[in-house]
C-alpha cells in the first residue's frame, strides 16, 4: 500500500464527500439490516399460529401484512441510500482521475526532452490511461464496497452476537480461512498485476508506432512482418492476462464454498438449539441464514477488492516513477526576466548523456538583436545543438551561454522560451485546422495576422487553394500537406509570435529556390529588430546573413559575411561553386 499513499492528498482534498458517503452507507446497512428481522418476525407468527399459541387468524394476517409493508419500506429506503452511497463514492472517483491525470500531463510537460528520449511515447500514453483507469478502480469501487463491507460485518455481526453468541460464532467460523486465502492470493496477484500493465504497455507502443509509421511499413511492404511482431506480443500479453486471471478465478469459488460451509453451519447448529429450546423463536434461524448470505456478497467483494487493490497499487508504482522523475531543466529564476536577444557562446563544448556524442567543441560566436546569423555544415556537425542550447532543451556544460549577457541559467524560463519562435528541422503540426495551427504561435491572433503571417510564410495562395481554406483539418503529424507546405506553415506560426528571437533549423530544405527566397525577402523585413538564426544547408538562405559561421565535426571552421567566405578556400566557397553549379544545370 506504500505506492498508494500518494493518493492521500486527493482522499483529504475530497474528505467532505467521502466523509458523507461513508455516513449514507451507514444509514443503507442498518435499513439493509432491519429487512431480516421483519421477516423473521413473520416466519415466528406463522409458526405460533401453526403450534397454537396464536388462534386469531386475522392478528395473523394484519401482522404479516405489517410486516410486508416494512420490508417493502426498509428496502426501499435501503435502495435509496445504497443509490447515493454509489454516486457520492463513483463520483469521487472521477473528481480523483480528472486530478491524477493532469498532474500525470502537468509532470511530462515539466519533463526534459531528454527524458523523452529515453521513454516511448506508448508507454507514457499507457501510464495516463490505463494506468491511471486502475487507480481509479481503487478510490471508488474498491473504497465504496470496502466501506460497505466493514459497516455490514459490523452492524450484523455485532447484532448477530446479540441474538444469539454461539450461533455468531460458528457462521462465522469459516472468515479466519477466508482472510488466509485472500492474502496468499493477493501476493500473487500483484506480481502478475504489475507484469500485465508492462505488456500493454509494449503493445501501445508497438501499435502505436506502426500506426504512425505506416506509410514507410506499406512503401517496404513490410505488413506480413509487423503483423508478426504484433501477434507474438499479443500472445505474449495473453498468457501473462491468464496467469492473472487463473489466479483471480480462485476467488470466487472459495467464496461461495465458505458462505455454503457457513450455511450448513447456520442450519444444522441452529436447528439443534431451537430443538433443545436455547434459541425460543425459529425466526431467529432464519434471521440468521440471511445474514450470511447477506455477507456472501462482501465476502467476495473481499476477493475483488484485494485483486483491484493490488492492480491499482501496481499501476500507481508505474505512474509515481514518472512522478518522481527531476527535470533535467529547471526553471531558477522566479521574476519574469526581459528578453533584447543578445546571445553569446564562450567557449562552449557539449556531449550529450545518453549518446556519449560530442556534439560542439569549443564553440564561440556573439549574435546582436537585429542581426542574422547563418550556419553552415554537415550533417551531425552541431547546427541544431545551436539552436537546442538557445531554447535551452539542453543545459550548458563546459563553456558559457549568455542571453543579454546574462547565464543562461540565470534567465526565467518561461520568459526565455516565450521570446522565441522556434521552426524545427521536421515541421510538426497538429491534428486541427490550419488556422488553429497557425495560431499556436499565439491563440489570441486575429484573422488578418494569420493570413500576414501565412503570407510571409509564403504559403497563404496554397491555402486558399483547399476546398475548405484555412478551417482544412490536418492529418496526424499533417500528413495533409506536403513537405514544403509543413514547413512554411510552422514558419507562419513562429513568425505569427512577434519573438525577439527567430531559429530556423533548416525549415526551407523541402522549398524550391523561389519559395525559398520569397521567404527569405519577408524574413528580411520582419527580422529588422530581432536576432535570426538560420541553420541550412544551402548557400542561399544564408548569404544575406549579417554573419556566416561554418561547423564541422563541431568546431567553427570558418566565419564571416558571404563575401568574405566566397573569397576564402574552404568549405563555403566549395559548397557556393557546388550548389551554383547545380542551379545552372
Amino acid at each position: 500500500m506504500k505506492e498508494l499513499q500518494h493518493l492521500n492528498r486527493y482522499f483529504l482534498k475530497y474528505r467532505g464527500r467521502l466523509l458523507l458517503g461513508l455516513f449514507i452507507t451507514i444509514i443503507a446497512r442498518i435499513f439493509a439490516l432491519l429487512t431480516p428481522k421483519f421477516i423473521g418476525d413473520s416466519v415466528d407468527v406463522i409458526e405460533k399460529y401453526i403450534s397454537g399459541s396464536i388462534t386469531d387468524l386475522a392478528l395473523v394476517k394484519a401482522e404479516l401484512l405489517n410486516n410486508i409493508l416494512l420490508i417493502l419500506g426498509t428496502t426501499l429506503l435501503a435502495a435509496f441510500f445504497t443509490f447515493l452511497m454509489r454516486q457520492t463514492f463513483i463520483v469521487v472517483s472521477r473528481y480523483i482521475e480528472y486530478d491524477l491525470k493532469n498532474e500525470i500531463f502537468q509532470q511530462y510537460e515539466r519533463l526534459s526532452l531528454s527524458f523523452y528520449k529515453q521513454n516511448r511515447t506508448g508507454d507514457l500514453m499507457n501510464r495516463i490511461s490505463e494506468d491511471v483507469s486502475k487507480v481509479r478502480m481503487y478510490v471508488g469501487p474498491a473504497i465504496m464496497y470496502s466501506t460497505t463491507t466493514i459497516t455490514l460485518f459490523v452492524v450484523v455481526i455485532s447484532y448477530m452476537f446479540y441474538k444469539a453468541p454461539l450461533l455468531t460464532l460458528y457462521a462465522i467460523a469459516p472468515l479466519p480461512i477466508l482472510s488466509i486465502a485472500v492474502y496468499r492470493l493477493s501476493v500473487a496477484i500483484h506480481k502478475r498485476s504489475t507484469i500485465v500493465q508492462q505488456y500493454l504497455s509494449k503493445l501501445t507502443t508497438y501499435t502505436q508506432e506502426s500506426f504512425s509509421g505506416i506509410s514507410v511499413i506499406k512503401a517496404y511492404g513490410i505488413e506480413p512482418r509487423t503483423n508478426d511482431g504484433f501477434v507474438s506480443l499479443s500472445e505474449a500479453s495473453k498468457e501473462k492476462n491468464i496467469d492473472l486471471v487463473k489466479v483471480q478465478a480462485l476467488f470466487f469459488p472459495l467464496m461461495v464454498l465458505l458462505i455454503g460451509v457457513s450455511n450448513v453451519l447456520v442450519i444444522y447448529i441452529g436447528g439443534k438449539q431451537f430443538i433443545s429450546g436455547q434459541i425460543d423463536d425459529l425466526g431467529t434461524v432464519v434471521e440468521f441464514l440471511i445474514y450470511v448470505n447477506m455477507l456472501t456478497w462482501p465476502v467476495a467483494v473481499v476477493g475483488w477488492v484485494t485483486s483491484m487493490v493490488q492492480q491499482a497499487e501496481a499501476s500507481q508504482k508505474r505512474i509515481n516513477e514518472f512522478l518522481k522523475e527531476k527535470p533535467a531543466i529547471t526553471n531558477t529564476v522566479a521574476e519574469a526576466t526581459p528578453i533584447s536577444g543578445k546571445i553569446e557562446f564562450k567557449n562552449l563544448s557539449y556531449t550529450y548523456p545518453d549518446t556519449n556524442i560530442t556534439a560542439l567543441k569549443n564553440v564561440s560566436f556573439s549574435v546582436n538583436p537585429g542581426e542574422t546569423l547563418a550556419i553552415i555544415g554537415n550533417t551531425g556537425s552541431g547546427k541544431s545543438t545551436i539552436l537546442e542550447l538557445i531554447g535551452r532543451l539542453y543545459d550548458v556544460e563546459e563553456g558559457q551561454l549568455c542571453i543579454d549577457q546574462k547565464p543562461i541559467t540565470q534567465v526565467n524560463l518561461n520568459s526565455l522560451r516565450s521570446s522565441i519562435g522556434y521552426v524545427p528541422q521536421d515541421a510538426f503540426l497538429f491534428s486541427d485546422s490550419i488556422r488553429n495551427n497557425i495560431k499556436f504561435g499565439k491563440a489570441d491572433a486575429s484573422e488578418e495576422e494569420v493570413i500576414e503571417a501565412a503570407t510571409n510564410a509564403a504559403v497563404h495562395q496554397n491555402i486558399l487553394g483547399f476546398n475548405k481554406g484555412y478551417d482544412t483539418i490536418l492529418g496526424e503529424r499533417g500528413i495533409t500537406l506536403s513537405g514544403g507546405q509543413k514547413q512554411r506553415v510552422s514558419i507562419a506560426r513562429a513568425i505569427i509570435k512577434d519573438p525577439k528571437i527567430l531559429l530556423f533549423d533548416d525549415c526551407l530544405s523541402a522549398v524550391d529556390t523561389e519559395t525559398e527566397e520569397e521567404i527569405l525577402q519577408s524574413l528580411n523585413k520582419i527580422s529588422k529588430n530581432k536576432t535570426t538564426i538560420i541553420v541550412s544547408h544551402r548557400v542561399s538562405s544564408a548569404k544575406n546573413a549579417s554573419k556566416i559561421i561554418v561547423l564541422d565535426e563541431g568546431s567553427i571552421i570558418q566565419q564571416g559575411t558571404h563575401n568574405e567566405l566566397v573569397n576564402t578556400e574552404g568549405y563555403y566557397k566549395e559548397l557556393y561553386a557546388k550548389q551554383l553549379l547545380e542551379k545552372e544545370m
